[in-house]
């Protein structure tokens, strides 16, 4: 009757987390006074980008790319997938909530935001091989600003006169692929990639309701989607001595020019004029993107690891890349190292002792350029995977704490602790009935 029960409570689970998921997917950015994301930053481009990653990754500085481990999916990495149980079927569901605290020289603001952080499932194919397919944002847009007109005489002829921008948005990635394992040493992964999504950009000029003038609406609706591709390779060198082992990983994904509608606008009070409409080819062009990472670790104890990832959003292009005057594209590079620590994962006395302990830290030049300075970010990490039920099942948590940004340069400042929160099911369809 255990087994039964247990299975039950794991397929409801699943049910659950399918119906979040597809409940978060519609409802984000659909309201600007509640925005689904938030950042001043996300102004530009493609908007705010998220890091890849579960809990696991982040707790860790979000390191991915030389990482093994078979209690976990890590789809950081495609090749990673064949250090997983071969004859297991495993399941990850992630949520995070994000507190983020704004400063400029002028004013202070705070946000609070609750997503979808990912969905992941991955099984066996055959022997040393293994199938994955998931969902994960990509990007957020989510910004508001409103200022006042000062100017004496323009108020004095004009009225009360309020300009407004806005933002809402998501891109997602839907990706599936698999990974293959050669020689026992070389694990090689593949990933097709499907985004898709929108961006609202809005920019308003609103009069005083006794005003002769007309409120004046302007900005653009654009609706993306495009394919692309990322490649993974991991090498594992055994070490017999003290049962350890040293993994290299590289990942290579395709920049891809996206496909969409894009419709501009203009509208004055009750008149709209529609004066571009754009439908096809759009003009915008994700970046490419490589990162090399390595890992250390001895045996189920401890393992430590670090990344380095470059994204070359300098050939990319962007819809509103002619809007803004003080905005260039750079290279993204993101520097990132952690480790984690299980005091006896066998255990069957002190269940703290067979908690996996992390901890990481990160380093980020954004592909953000506001007035010839890098918007930079850094931050600490740490985290754990509290057992479940049985074998690798486990909840994990992350705690994400850093900046974006400075005072300096006429920048806003973005201070932020980020909760994240997955968990991972292992073998929960091929638990069999019995009745007692």
């Amino acid at each position: 009757m255990y087994k039964v029960e247990k299975t039950l409570l794991c397929r409801t689970v699943f049910a659950v987390v399918l119906l979040a998921v597809f409940s978060a997917v519609q409802l984000r950015g659909q309201n600007i006074d509640a925005l689904s994301s938030y950042s001043p930053y996300s102004l530009f481009g493609v908007g705010k980008m998220f890091n890849e990653g579960s809990a696991y990754n982040y707790s860790m500085g979000g390191i991915g790319i030389g990482m093994r481990d078979n209690r976990v999916i890590n789809f950081v990495n495609p090749a990673s997938i064949t250090a997983r149980d071969t004859l297991a079927f495993m399941f990850d569901f992630g949520i995070n909530e994000k507190n983020q605290y704004f400063n400029d020289s002028h004013t202070k603001s705070a946000y609070n935001i609750f997503n979808m952080q990912n969905i992941a499932f991955t099984f066996p194919i055959y022997k040393s091989s293994a199938f994955i397919v998931g969902i994960a944002p990509f990007s957020d847009v989510g910004y508001k600003f409103q200022s006042t007109e000062t100017g004496t005489d323009m108020v004095a002829d004009m009225g009360d006169i309020k300009y407004q921008q806005y933002g809402t948005g998501s891109i997602y990635q839907l990706f599936f692929g698999g990974a293959v394992m050669f020689f026992d040493r070389i694990s090689i992964g593949a990933q097709a990639i499907y985004y898709f999504g929108y961006m609202n950009k809005h920019n308003d000029i609103l009069f005083n309701s006794s005003s002769s003038y007309s409120t004046v609406l302007t900005g653009y609706d654009f609706k993306v989607h495009g394919f692309s591709g990322k490649f993974g390779l991991q090498y594992i060198q055994p070490f017999e001595k003290n049962n350890s082992q040293l993994v290299i990983g590289g990942t290579y994904r395709l920049g891809t020019d996206m496909r969409g509608d894009i419709a501009r606008y203009a509208y004055a009070s009750s008149d709209t004029i529609m004066y571009n409409n754009v439908s096809g080819s759009s003009p915008l062009r994700i970046a490419d993107e490589y990162g090399v990472g390595l890992s250390y670790r001895v045996n189920s104890k401890w393992a430590v690891g670090a990344d380095f990832i470059q994204q070359n959003w300098h050939k990319a292009s962007f819809p509103d890349q002619n809007m803004f005057s003080n905005f260039s594209a750079s290279a993204a590079r993101y520097y990132k190292a952690g480790f984690e620590i299980t005091p006896n994962m066998y255990d069957i006395r002190y269940y703290m002792k067979r908690v996996t302990y992390r901890a990481g830290a990160y380093y980020e030049q954004s592909y953000v350029k506001v007035n010839g300075h890098q918007v930079n970010a850094f931050g600490i990490t740490f985290g754990a995977s509290f057992p479940i039920f049985r074998w690798h099942n486990a909840v994990s948590v992350a705690v994400d704490i850093g900046q974006r940004g400075t005072l300096r340069h006429n920048l806003v400042r973005e201070r932020y602790v980020n909760f994240i929160v997955n968990i991972n099911l292992h073998d929960v369809w091929f638990v069999k009935y019995r009745y007692d």
